[in-house]
Parts: C-alpha cells; structure tokens; sequence
C-alpha cells in the first residue's frame, strides 16, 4: 500500500520594532506590536484560515480517508492566540478529527540544535507543552527548523521519545536512492527518517494551480 503524507509548516516570527540610539535606557519594550497583529491577520484570513477549512471539509467530505500532519511553531501559535483565535478555533477541530497529527519542533523555529543540546531539549519541551495545551496531543514525530537534520543529532531526537523525524531528500546525499521510502537514522536505527520529496513539494506549492503549467492538473 503506497500513500502520499502531506505535512504543512507555518511559522511567524515576532517583529522587533526600530530602537534609535536615544532609546537606550528609556524604552525596554522591543516588540512591533502594530506589525505583528497586522502580518498575522492579514496571513491567517487570505491563507492559513480558508487552508485549514479546505483540510477540514476534505476530512469530512473522504469519511477520514483524507489525513495530514502540521508543523506549528510556537511563536506563531502565541501571535494567533492573540490576535486570530478563529484560526485556532479552527485547528482544534482539525485535532478533534483525529485525522490530523501535530508535529514537534522548536518552539521559536531556532536553529539551537546545531550549537546547544540542552537549548533544543528545553525549546521542543516548551513546544511540546504548547501543542497539548491547546490540541490535546503528544507529538511523536519531529520536525526541525527548516528541516535540518544530521546524524549527531538523531539520538537526541530519539531520546526525547520521537518515533520519527522529517527532513530533507537532498540528492546529493541520497545519489541514486529515492525519497520516497522509510529510512532509519544511521546513528540511532530505532528512529525513522521520512523524507521531503522535493520535485513533488514544488509541484504542489509552485505549479499546482497554474493551467500554463506543461503538467497540469497535476494528478
């Protein structure tokens, strides 16, 4: 039995306003709240709320046939807390299927896994801690920034309780070996590598609904 796993990412940073040399000393708030709300509202109404509604109606519309996972970190789920709570309105539904899993990740999409393990163990607890509190699941599979990935990582992975772990199918590490199978890292067999398959992901996120595209509708 062959299946395509979707998995979609989103992640907003908060935005740190203009701090003048004259500042110094008298202003310690940092943040661009104007920038924020507005960013985050403006993304969630044109993209993330009619996606989330779309995977909805395909779960309901497929009897639970449709399944996916999402990637949320824990930055934009606070700025969507505050300033879009129809969208997690929204997500919890999704939750509520059954048919969506919530990925692991670092909770502000940092890159602390390459430089400070106790860093990354703290980060993906605080996200880990952030997915229940709102979604009422315990992640098993993770997902790092930008899907870095090496093997010095892997046992740490694992050793965090993760089953599996999604990451990039570079070719020039994989040569003539296909993306789309089940790998296991090479430094901690137990923990599964599910790979990005590249060609494919650009076909849905670039071409998908272009009708001058040579290999529309794609199928």
């Amino acid at each position: 039995m062959k299946a395509v796993c979707f998995y979609f990412q989103i992640h907003q940073p908060f935005r740190l306003k203009r701090y003048r040399f004259f500042d110094i000393g008298n202003d310690h708030y940092y943040y661009d709240d104007y920038s924020n709300e507005e960013i985050i509202t403006r993304v969630a109404h044109k993209s993330y709320i009619p996606a989330a509604e779309t995977l909805l109606r395909m779960i309901q519309e497929s009897k639970g046939a449709f399944r996916c996972a999402l990637s949320i970190s824990g930055t934009a789920l606070e700025q969507c807390e505050q300033y879009v709570p129809e969208f997690i309105d929204l997500l919890k539904k999704l939750a509520e299927t059954g048919k969506v899993e919530f990925l692991a990740e670092t909770y502000a999409h940092s890159l602390s896994s390459l430089t400070d393990p106790e860093e990354f163990r703290e980060q993906v607890k605080f996200h880990d801690a952030k997915i229940y509190e709102l979604f009422g699941q315990r992640p098993k599979v993770f997902r790092n920034t930008e899907l870095v990935y090496c093997d010095d990582i892997a046992p740490m992975i694992y050793d965090m309780g993760y089953k599996g772990c999604i990451t990039e199918g570079a070719k020039h590490i994989l040569g003539w070996k296909s993306p789309d199978y089940v790998y296991a890292a090479a430094a901690c067999p137990k923990l599964k590598l599910l790979l990005k398959n590249d060609k494919l992901s650009d076909d849905i996120s670039f071409r998908f609904s272009n009708p001058s595209w040579e290999a529309y509708p794609l199928t």
